[in-house]
């Protein structure tokens, strides 16, 4: 059997707390009831760092992500603190990627300045789109002038490195509007840009009133009016939703998509761990519900080992959003199994035209990015047990169990959340 090997460590915190919950997530994150009390939750983020050390002692951690929820909601004296929790109980790399999500319209102005001051690195601004009917539609609290100042501030903050989350098939919109939505985005200058379809989530409110959404043949027309308007821009897809400029792509998502490791701190994060000594992957997952995370004891999270059976599912549900696919001999370092358990169905993919060869492994083809969800399932057990972290990994990626639906999912960070 291969070696199992520890792969880069990633550290993503979660805050709970939104102004209003829009009314297609379905993120763990709770309005905001009240003045935001952020002293106990990072005193209590602290004491959670502290408690994870010990299981990565020695390893240095890559990239932080600040993620919810609006993190910006928080101040920039309170991110500073977290990071410093970071670095006083983990190994934080001298160059670690710190990416902090912000609500256009739930930051102060002039405070991006801070928020680097305070060690932030990079941002991901929640823009989605910049019709006000369509922003209106997705309940977002902000306006596009909004989003146009956020921009003009990070640039002047000296946070170049920012990324724009937009989506796409929104309610009403035709395929002229959302390649405007992108020719606005780019005005920008923005490093990233993450272009991702609304889908109608479980347990959301749009799920239980679903809006009126453009057809799924206009919503690929969309995406691909997009994708090439990106690419001719200069942008280039490396992964399902995610477009960058060169050397600019996100390192903390990277790290997911890889089959990496990382650490979950704050209410109802996730957490992946591999413990190469004992040949086991853990997933880990935090109190959910932000009262319940505030009282518990530090270190007290569910812990359940992915089962060898599930393995080749959950390193294909990350490396095949990649456009570049995976390495052979990555899958074997990450999952401790041979190439040839995975052989068959590789082998079925490529008979199909949904994955194809490349120089050190394979790649999912234009078709098979376009069905995913499709290429997937060939890597799932033939019983699955469906057990806690087999479910939680596919409900943390955004991928539905239907059979030829195209998945497009994928705001920054959205598995850990």
């Amino acid at each position: 059997m291969p070696a199992l090997l520890a792969p880069p460590l990633s550290l993503y915190v979660h805050f709970p707390w939104c102004v209003r919950k829009c009314p297609y997530c379905d993120f763990n994150s709770y309005a905001l009831a009240g003045e935001l009390a952020s002293e106990p939750y990072v005193a209590r983020l602290a004491r959670d760092l502290e408690a994870q050390a010990a299981e990565v002692s020695g390893r240095t951690v890559l990239s932080v992500f600040f993620g919810g929820g609006t993190p910006s909601l928080f101040p920039p004296e309170a991110i500073a603190r977290v990071l410093a929790a970071a670095r006083r109980h983990l190994s934080l790399a001298v160059d670690a990627e710190v990416t902090l999500e912000a609500n256009p319209g739930a930051v102060e102005r002039g405070a991006f300045r801070e928020y680097h001051a305070a060690g932030v690195t990079r941002v991901s601004l929640g823009a989605q789109s910049f019709s006000p009917a369509a922003l209106a539609a997705l309940g977002r609290i902000h306006s596009p002038e909004e989003t146009r100042r956020a921009a003009e501030e990070l640039h002047a903050a000296g946070l170049a490195n920012f990324n724009l989350d937009l989506m796409y098939a929104l309610p009403g919109q035709e395929r002229a509007d959302a390649l405007r939505d992108v020719e606005e985005a780019l005005a920008l200058a923005p490093a990233h840009l993450s272009h991702y379809q609304l889908t109608l989530e479980p347990g959301t409110l749009f799920a239980a009133r679903p809006p009126t959404l453009p057809h799924e043949d206009q919503a690929a027309a969309m995406l691909e009016d997009c994708a090439t308007h990106l690419g001719a821009a200069g942008y280039g897809h490396y992964e399902v939703s995610a477009y960058a400029r060169a050397g600019r792509q996100c390192r903390h998502n990277l790290n997911y998509w890889s089959f990496g490791d990382y650490l979950g701190a704050g209410a109802g994060a996730h957490g992946k761990l591999t413990l190469a000594a004992r040949a086991l992957i853990v997933r880990t997952v935090q109190p959910r519900e932000p009262r319940r995370y505030l009282a518990a004891a530090a270190g007290e999270l569910t812990r359940t080992t992915v089962a060898p059976a599930e393995l080749p599912f959950e390193f294909m549900l990350n490396a095949l959003r990649l456009t570049g696919g995976f390495a052979l001999a990555d899958f074997s370092a990450r999952t401790g199994l041979e190439a040839a358990s995975i052989a068959a169905p590789l082998a079925r993919l490529s008979a199909r035209g949904l994955i194809e060869p490349t120089a050190a492994g394979y790649r999912a083809s234009l078709l098979g990015l376009r069905f995913l969800n499709d290429v997937l399932l060939e890597f799932m057990p033939e019983r699955p047990e469906m057990s806690g972290s087999f479910a939680l990994s596919i409900g943390a990626a955004g991928v539905g169990q239907e059979s030829l639906r195209p998945l497009f999912t994928g705001a920054e960070s959205a598995v850990g959340e």
